[in-house]
C-alpha cells in the first residue's frame, strides 16, 4: 500500500514521477498531456505528482484533480529540491517499472512507447538523450546559460562516463533498481541525475539511452545566477563518493534483492500524506 494510505483502484505496472516545485500554471498542460498518453500506453499506470515545498497552490491543484483513467497522487515533500522530490517519489512507488518527467513535459512523450519496450524486454535503466542522433532539440536558452551546459557536461562525464546527456528529465527504470538506488541519495539539487545514474551503475545496471523530441519551455525554476554554485559543490561530492564510477563489466541479475553501494543515507525530508 503506498505510503499515504491510498490504494490504485487496480493494480499498476508503471509508475511515473513528476516533481513540482511552484509548478501551477505550467502543470495543468503538462499533467493532461501525460495522463492522456499513459492512458494510451499498454500496461496500467500511475502518475505520482511530488509536492516540492510550492508556495502557489501546486498541491491543492493535483488534490483536486479530476478522476480519470489514469490515476493521479499527490504527496507533499517539506523541503525544496528537485532531487529530494525524485528521491521521495521513487521511494513511495510501488510497481515493477518507474520514472520521472519534468511538469513541463519538455520531453516529447511519444518516447514512452520506446521506453516502455526497451523496460519490457529486459532494460535496467533508459534515459532520454538530447544530444544523440535522432533527437530534436528547440532550444531558446541564453548564450551563458548555454556555455554552463557545456561546462557542466564536462564534468559530469568525468563521473558517468559514456552517458551523452544527463539532465534531460526524462528517465526510466526497473523498479527494484531504482528504489534500491534511490534509498543512499544524497544530492538533492539539480545535480541529482548525476548521482542517480551512477548508483544505478553501481548496482550493475545496464544504461539506454534513447533519442527524443524535446523543446525548451519557457518558466524553468532553475537560475544560472541562483543555482551554479551549488551545482558544482554538488558535483564534487558526487565524485568524491563515486570516483570511479565506471559500469561493472557484467550487469547484476535485476530484478532481485540489491545489496547498499554506500552506507546508510541521511535521514529523508518529512514526508506528509496529501
Amino acid at each position: 500500500m503506498p505510503p499515504d494510505g491510498q490504494r490504485w483502484d487496480h493494480p499498476v505496472s508503471i509508475e511515473i514521477i513528476v516533481p513540482a516545485h511552484n509548478e501551477a500554471r505550467r502543470l495543468p498542460a503538462g499533467l493532461t498531456a501525460l495522463c492522456n498518453k499513459a492512458a494510451s500506453l499498454p500496461l496500467p499506470t500511475a502518475v505520482v505528482v511530488v509536492d516540492s515545498a510550492s508556495t502557489d497552490g501546486t498541491g491543492e491543484l493535483v488534490r483536486d484533480w479530476p478522476a480519470g483513467p489514469v490515476p493521479v497522487r499527490l504527496l507533499r515533500c517539506d523541503q525544496p529540491g528537485k532531487g529530494l522530490a525524485v528521491r521521495t517519489g521513487l521511494l513511495a512507488t510501488r510497481a515493477p517499472f518507474v520514472g520521472f518527467c519534468d511538469a513541463d513535459m519538455a520531453t516529447d512523450l511519444s518516447a514512452l512507447d520506446l521506453t516502455l519496450s526497451l523496460l519490457t524486454a529486459g532494460g535496467h535503466v533508459v534515459i532520454g538523450s538530447r544530444a544523440l542522433e535522432g533527437s530534436v532539440v528547440e532550444e531558446r536558452h541564453s548564450a551563458i546559460r548555454r556555455m554552463g551546459a557545456a561546462t557542466f557536461r564536462c564534468l559530469a562525464r568525468r563521473i558517468v562516463p559514456g552517458v551523452s546527456d544527463t539532465q534531460c528529465g526524462f528517465k526510466f527504470f526497473s523498479g527494484p533498481l531504482a528504489r534500491a538506488a534511490a534509498r543512499p541519495l544524497r544530492t538533492t539539487g539539480f545535480a541529482f541525475d548525476i548521482e542517480l545514474i551512477a548508483r544505478c551503475q553501481l548496482l550493475g545496471a545496464a544504461l539506454t539511452e534513447i533519442p527524443v523530441t524535446w523543446r525548451d519551455v519557457p518558466g524553468s525554476t532553475f537560475s544560472v545566477s541562483r543555482h551554479s554554485a551549488g551545482t558544482v559543490r554538488d558535483l564534487a561530492a558526487i565524485w568524491l563518493h563515486h570516483r570511479p564510477a565506471r559500469p561493472p563489466s557484467t550487469p547484476a541479475p535485476l530484478p532481485g534483492p540489491l545489496a547498499p553501494a554506500v552506507p546508510p543515507p541521511p535521514r529523508p525530508a518529512a514526508v506528509t500524506p496529501a
